[in-house]
């Protein structure tokens, strides 16, 4: 899967250092964005009339905490903790280069090939654009996050609710590439069937109604599917021929130790490494019992929670939770060291949407709760201006009509009468969209960022001195001077005309960098000059050129001349063009010049394609083609 890989180093300087600088610019943004909010609200409550004041800070947060079912408190507050804790992980500094790579390309590896191209898609976004989208993804969740644990009542309480469904379920297929569920190995101890599965189920659990937690058949329903999953899970783990009935097979380990022990060689606190190479060496000693009490206990929590006997339904349950824990520390070690774990794996997570189904099943909300009125203003203002008695005229209003609604007296007013929830649920709201809008953008740019250019080619001097001249003849045998380039922005750089390496990548750069440049191109001249001393005849440069595809392209010129005229033209600008010992390969320098229109150097930087990736290439035509825009806006 090319497109996942940026062809950069995880930590690269460079990528870091951007990173850390987009999100500190991001945050500064976010706190502004939350104070603004909060300047404004508080202003506007001061034009409201002092009854109506009194009315909405009398308006009832205690109940709306009070008739929030405790099992629907359970997911939204636990939830969106480890949505905050996720958006801290994506902050680690190798997020930025390394997540395409290093953890989303290896687990859509072993996936059919459909799963791959559509995790690639996704995939590519991010190595195209490392740091938008690496501090896009800690602003939703740490968005999502806050949302969710500031807003306990009313729709927008269920509207966090439907947001983290909708972007779990976005992780789960482009991050976890669908938990991995599609793959060969799949096991309940591995985190199937993926840890945000269970970030979209209590999504979908907070965003319904509250009346859907008034009986116990929401409880029922939720425990039926774990139970079901439990079952299917034992299944799976008891099947012969997996690996995990055997603690080493033919001297190696079997499938749970060899995923403990590549566990343990992460980048962790020794004491837990000892955990998990300790339990690795006892699943290596007693595979079989291992696996038959994994399955036992498996069948066993399914077989309570499908029955829902409330006999054994919470030692069941708690049963189940201690061996999430388990497993959580000693097999999925922790899911978060490392410096590229993006969440703390699945147990977590599953245990929490089992005693939340577990709470609404057992701890159904009390008649008067059930009865109580939320506060259903959220700012409504026809909620909370009640008449403070019978003789005093009631504050009019406003007509009920999407149309009255929406005049800004009327917002205006509703914002000014909405609870702290409410104001604080569109301060997370505007912290999401603050991470959205550049992912978006990400994804609807096909160039790809500069910075992985800059990271290869490192910083690049600004110059201003007269160009050397030259005269010399294009592959169409017209002749080219430097005087007949003058006018035009010129991107110039030494090609070998037979190389099979770096050449046709550089030339395809060049190539891209006019396509993006769209009708300014006709005022930008792309140049190679051959540097090849023993293969530099015209002939070589119309075959480079046809090979290529560039003879279609009106601005491409490929020169060349005799051997005396090129190597020339390498003293002026510095290349080094000698035949390589024992072969005819050429070793040449590889630099790329932007020559403005006036015929002075401007910039110096190496074109050497490194990795050769999808993306630098894409990179280091984007970086070509601002470089080029930049002295055709000073011509």
């Amino acid at each position: 899967m090319p497109g996942m890989n940026s062809g950069i180093n995880i930590d690269d300087p460079t990528v870091t250092a951007a990173f850390r600088a987009a999100l500190v610019h991001q945050g500064l943004i976010a706190l502004a964005i939350v104070v603004l909010i909060a300047l404004v609200w508080t202003a506007s409550k001061a034009w409201l009339p002092p009854r109506v004041q009194a009315a909405a800070a009398g308006h009832g947060p205690a109940l709306a905490w009070s008739a929030e079912p405790a099992g629907r408190r359970l997911l939204r507050i636990g939830f969106g903790l480890l949505w905050v804790f996720d958006g801290i992980l994506q902050a680690q500094p190798a997020m930025a280069a390394g997540l395409p790579s290093q953890v989303i390309q290896p687990t859509a590896a072993s996936s059919p090939g459909w799963v791959q191209h559509l995790v690639n898609w996704g995939g590519t976004t991010w190595s195209y654009h490392p740091i938008q989208a690496g501090a896009a993804a800690v602003w939703i969740q740490v968005g999502i996050g806050i949302w969710l644990l500031v807003a306990p009542h009313g729709l927008w309480s269920r509207a966090g609710g439907l947001v983290s469904a909708s972007w779990g379920l976005v992780v789960w297929v482009f991050g976890e590439s669908f938990g991995s569920i599609f793959a060969p190995g799949l096991s309940w101890l591995f985190g199937a069937p993926g840890a945000v599965l269970f970030y979209c189920m209590a999504g979908v659990l907070v965003a319904l109604p509250l009346a859907a937690w008034s009986t116990p058949r929401l409880g029922r329903g939720v425990l039926a599917v774990m139970g079901v999953f439990f079952l299917g899970m034992a299944v799976l783990q008891a099947w012969p021929g997996r690996g995990f009935w055997q603690g080493t097979s033919g001297h190696q380990p079997g499938s749970l130790a060899a995923m403990t022990q590549s566990m343990a060689q992460t980048n962790q606190p020794s004491a837990v490494a000892g955990w998990v190479n300790a339990f690795t060496a006892f699943d290596e000693a007693h595979g079989f019992a291992v696996n038959l009490f994994v399955v036992i206990a498996l069948a066993a929590a399914g077989l309570a929670m499908v029955t829902a006997w409330r006999r054994v339904l919470f030692p069941a349950v708690a049963a189940t939770v201690v061996l999430c824990l388990a497993t959580w520390v000693l097999v999925q070690d922790f899911g978060f060291f490392g410096g590229l774990g993006t969440d703390p794996n699945s147990m977590i997570p599953m245990a929490l949407v089992i005693v939340g189904g577990y709470l609404a099943l057992t701890r159904v909300p009390m008649a008067a709760a059930e009865e109580a009125p939320e506060p259903a203003h959220d700012g409504d203002p026809a909620a909370a201006e009640e008449p403070a008695d019978a003789t005093e005229p009631a504050v009019p209003a406003p007509a009920s009509g999407w149309r009255t609604r929406l005049r800004p007296a009327a917002l205006c007013q509703s914002f000014a009468t909405a609870t702290v929830s409410s104001v604080a649920s569109v301060g997370a709201l505007a912290i999401v969209i603050l991470g959205a809008a550049p992912m978006a953008a990400a994804q609807a740019n096909p160039s790809a960022s500069t910075i992985l250019a800059q990271s290869l080619v490192g910083s690049v001097a600004p110059m201003d001195y007269p160009a050397k001249g030259f005269q010399l003849t294009n592959q169409d045998g017209r002749t080219v001077t430097s005087a007949t380039l003058r006018g035009k922005v010129v991107l110039l750089t030494f090609l070998d005309p037979v190389c099979t390496s770096d050449c046709p990548l550089i030339a395809q750069e060049f190539r891209a960098a006019g396509q993006l440049l769209g009708p300014s191109s006709s005022r930008v001249e792309l140049v190679a000059i051959a540097a090849n001393p023993v293969f530099y005849q015209r002939v070589y440069t119309e075959a480079f050129t046809r090979q290529e595809g560039l003879a279609q392209v009106p601005n491409w010129q490929f020169l060349t001349g005799s051997v005396a005229a090129l190597r020339q033209v390498w003293s002026d600008y510095g290349i080094d063009a000698e035949v390589e010992p024992g072969g005819s390969m050429i070793g040449h320098t590889e630099v790329a010049y932007v020559i403005d229109a006036s015929g002075n150097v401007r910039e110096e930087f190496s074109d050497d394609p490194g990795p050769g990736t999808t993306a630098t290439q894409a990179s280091y035509a984007s970086m070509l083609a601002d470089a080029a825009r930049q002295y055709l806006g000073a011509s």
